[in-house]
């Protein structure tokens, strides 16, 4: 197994505001005429002791999902962490988030961003949190949107405490969950 380093050791957050649509940002600005129904989603992130920690703010694009996540010092141990989308909007139960159920899209044998048999709409690439346990992270996925992820019982952003190795066997090895979002 190889170990990377990440090229930087920490992040301002603030710089990842520099690409996004205003809408994007404060979920209030204006939206290009091409894209005038575009779904949105902003919430915030909640730690393994239910007390918040950060924001997740999620548009559809023409081209997939982007998912931005912003976390503030303290709120993860430092490294990497698995991070999913999964299928219910429910994190009250802090310390384990098992009510927020599986993957979205979820099949036997198919997790994994690796995974020749996968991937599950679920899947999404990890996130680093610095030294000082601050995170800022943005993605993309064609997997899912906003307005799939709002159906009748929500989904949920869950953090795990450990990386994903992007091909174990259900969850990719990442272990607990240890923050939660819920999308309504």
């Amino acid at each position: 197994m190889f170990q990377t380093r990440p090229i930087f050791t920490s992040l301002a957050l603030g710089a990842l505001s520099l690409a996004l649509p205003v809408a994007m940002a404060d979920g209030h600005g204006a939206h290009s005429h091409h894209h005038a129904h575009a779904a949105t989603a902003g919430t915030d992130i909640m730690g393994d002791d239910g007390r918040p920690v950060g924001t997740l703010r999620m548009a559809d694009g023409p081209h997939g999902l982007i998912i931005r996540v912003e976390i503030g010092a303290g709120g993860l141990s430092p490294g990497w962490h698995g991070l999913h989308l999964h299928q219910t909007a429910d994190c009250s139960d802090p310390g384990s988030y098992t009510r927020s159920g599986g993957h979205v899209g979820k099949k036997p044998g198919g997790h994994g961003l690796m995974n020749p048999d996968g991937i599950e709409a679920g899947d999404l690439p990890n996130i680093w949190a610095a030294a000082d346990g601050s995170a800022g992270y943005e993605t993309v996925t064609a997997q899912t949107s906003v307005t799939d992820l709002k159906d009748a019982d929500g989904s949920a952003l869950i953090i795990h405490a450990g990386r994903d190795d992007h091909i174990s066997q259900p969850i990719g090895n990442a272990g607990a969950r240890v923050a939660c979002a819920a999308i309504r």
